[in-house]
């Protein structure tokens, strides 16, 4: 006869195995719509280019990878640092921490706006700040290119106000692209941080006062600590999807400013150089992976430090 423990850790089996079962179509679709061509593109970086596109099945290679970073001299085999690649990388990594700063120090005041309001009237500022997302990226992009052009909004109204003379050149510059993912992505940023803000007990920004603590210390000492959870989350929201930019450097840089997004595109299209793209899009996962990375140790330190 089976004893009471047994019985127990039967049911307790049984019960993990329905729970693999129930989730087993999820993971078989999450498998092949995310973790599949994932492999196929690690795949993809270790073979040989084809002729005229695609890939040579079969034949390994590590010209992908070496080309990231390096190239080879067409006349005499000098290696040397891919200056054009490098420069690219520099630009997407800049402008992303760049858009993630100053969504930073726009956003924190708008949340923290949000947050002080009365409960009552909060939802309706969380409405406005969600209403860019009912508008295609491509559309939003183009509405920034309206107002930073030679004959947009923004010179139009600095020379009727005699601040210039002369239309300044914004676009297909590294700021128009930077005005477009601060823009863009800016409501990423102000979302988890009122997430954070809303919970916030403002009982103790007025114990602060209290103890003649002047505002730059209470937020500094108090709230910053406090909302920080929400702060890296943002971050992590906004950095991730600008250093994958596509949309926004191609129309606003005039694709001669690209970044990553647009190197990978070009090698799958008129590059017509497969494993190089596919290397780079490797590359560019294993950024993002570190960035994910140290989002979950600072989390968890936090948690700690919290706990």
């Amino acid at each position: 006869m089976a004893t009471a423990r047994e019985v127990s850790d039967r049911a307790a089996r049984r019960d993990v195995r329905d729970r693999w079962l129930l989730s087993a179509p999820a993971l078989i679709v999450i498998f092949f719509a995310a973790i599949g061509p994932l492999f196929v593109m690690l795949a993809y970086s270790f073979m040989a280019k084809g002729d005229y596109g695609d890939v040579k099945f079969g034949q390994f290679s590590l010209d992908g990878w070496f080309s990231v970073f390096l190239q080879r001299d067409i006349f005499d085999d000098t290696i040397t640092l891919a200056d054009a690649h490098l420069s690219i990388f520099w630009r997407s990594v800049r402008l992303s921490v760049i858009t993630t700063v100053l969504t930073i120090a726009l956003g924190f005041p708008t949340a923290y706006f949000i947050a002080t309001r009365p409960r009552h009237t909060r939802e309706i500022w969380v409405f406005l700040v969600t209403i860019p997302f009912w508008t295609n990226l491509l559309i939003r992009t183009f509405a920034m290119q309206e107002v930073i052009r030679n004959e947009g909004i923004l010179n139009t109204l600095l020379i009727r106000l005699g601040i210039i003379a002369q239309p300044l050149q914004i676009m297909y510059t590294d700021a128009a692209i930077l005005f477009g993912m601060v823009y863009v992505y800016l409501p990423l940023m102000v979302l988890p941080l009122y997430a954070s803000m809303e919970k916030l007990d403002f009982r103790l920004v007025e114990a602060g006062y209290d103890l003649y603590a002047g505002r730059l210390q209470v937020l500094r000492r108090v709230i910053f600590p406090l909302v920080k959870p929400g702060v890296i989350a943002g971050s992590i929201l906004v950095f991730i999807p600008s250093l994958g930019a596509y949309v926004i450097p191609r129309v606003l840089g005039g694709g001669k400013n690209m970044m990553l997004g647009n190197l990978i595109e070009m090698q799958f299209g008129a590059g017509r150089n497969w494993p190089l793209g596919a290397a780079i899009s490797i590359t560019l996962m294993a950024i993002v992976m570190v960035a994910l990375l140290f989002y979950v140790r600072n989390t968890a330190r936090s948690g700690a430090g919290h706990g």
